[in-house]
C-alpha cells in the first residue's frame, strides 16, 4: 500500500490510495485533472472515490470524477456529496482491491464527516483520513457540531493503534503549531513537528495518532497548560474546555 498526496486549490490535498496490484482509490479528488495526471506519472488505475465530507473542497470533483471514471464507486457519509453512490456508516467496511477501508463516523465539522482508517498486508502501518476533522496538531471548526461532539470524534480517532499515519485535509500545520506553542509552551514534542516544517513543504502523512496525543492541544483538554489557557478548571467537563478552545483559535492571529 502506498498513499500519495495531491496537492488541490490553495491549501487542499487529495490523494491517491494505491494498492500492491497498482489499484487506486482518489481521496477528496476536488481537481481531478490534477489527481488524474498523478495517477497517469505514477502508472496507477484510479478505480474508487472516497469522500470525507459534502464541502465543496472536498467533494466538488465528485461530478467530473463519475464522468472520467463511469462505473468507479463513490464513497462518503451522506446524500449531501455529489454523484455518491456508496453511502457509508460508522463501522462500515468496504475493499479498495486488497486495502481494508473501514469507515469511522467523526461529526461535528460537519454531520456528515466520516474518517477513513486504511489497512493492508504490507509493512505500511496504517492511516487514516480525516478530512476536516483533525489536523496536525489542530482541528476543525464546528461549523455543524459542537465541542461536545469534537471531543468525541478525536477521543474516537485516538483510540487507532499509535502508529497510525495521520492524512489530514489541509496544510494548515504551521498555522496550527502557532497556536499550539501559545497554549502549551513548555510542550517538547512541538521541537519534532517544528523541524517537520523546516524540512518539508507538503507535511501530511509525515505525522502519526501517537503525535497527535502528544502535541495537539485539542487533544490534550485534561492536561494542566489547557486547563491554565482555558482558564477552566478539573472539575470542567472536556466538551467545555473544547469550545473554549475551539473559540480562542478562532480569534488567534499569531
Amino acid at each position: 500500500m502506498r498513499i500519495v498526496p495531491v496537492p488541490v486549490r490553495s491549501d487542499n490535498y487529495a490523494y491517491l490510495l494505491i494498492s500492491d496490484a497498482n489499484k487506486a482509490a482518489a481521496v477528496d479528488p476536488y481537481d481531478v485533472h490534477k489527481v488524474q495526471a498523478a495517477a497517469q506519472e505514477l502508472g496507477v488505475e484510479i478505480v474508487a472515490a472516497i469522500t470525507t465530507h459534502h464541502h465543496d473542497d472536498h467533494s466538488g470533483g465528485n461530478q467530473k470524477f463519475a464522468s472520467t471514471f463511469p462505473g468507479a464507486p463513490i464513497y462518503g457519509g451522506s446524500h449531501q456529496i455529489p454523484a455518491l453512490t456508496n453511502l457509508v456508516k460508522d463501522k462500515d467496511e468496504f475493499k479498495v482491491d486488497s486495502i481494508s477501508v473501514k469507515c469511522l463516523a467523526t461529526p461535528c465539522h460537519t454531520q456528515d464527516s466520516i474518517c477513513f482508517y486504511v489497512t493492508d498486508s504490507s509493512s505500511y502501518p496504517g492511516g487514516v483520513f480525516t478530512g476536516d476533522t483533525l489536523f496536525i496538531a489542530g482541528c476543525g471548526r464546528f461549523f455543524e457540531g459542537t465541542g461536545d461532539e469534537m471531543h468525541r470524534a478525536l477521543s474516537y480517532l485516538g483510540t487507532l493503534p499509535d502508529k497510525t499515519v495521520v492524512l489530514n485535509g489541509h496544510e494548515y500545520t504551521k498555522s496550527s503549531l502557532a497556536f499550539a506553542k501559545s497554549i502549551d509552551p513548555g510542550n517538547a514534542a512541538f521541537a519534532r513537528l517544528e523541524e517537520i516544517i523546516q524540512k518539508n513543504e507538503i507535511t501530511t502523512g509525515l505525522t502519526t495518532i501517537g503525535d497527535e496525543k502528544e502535541w495537539n492541544p485539542f487533544m490534550r483538554l485534561t492536561t494542566k497548560p489547557i486547563l491554565a489557557a482555558t482558564k477552566a478548571s478539573e472539575s470542567d467537563s472536556e466538551a467545555s474546555v473544547m469550545d473554549t478552545l475551539r473559540n480562542l483559535k478562532n480569534s488567534f492571529r499569531g
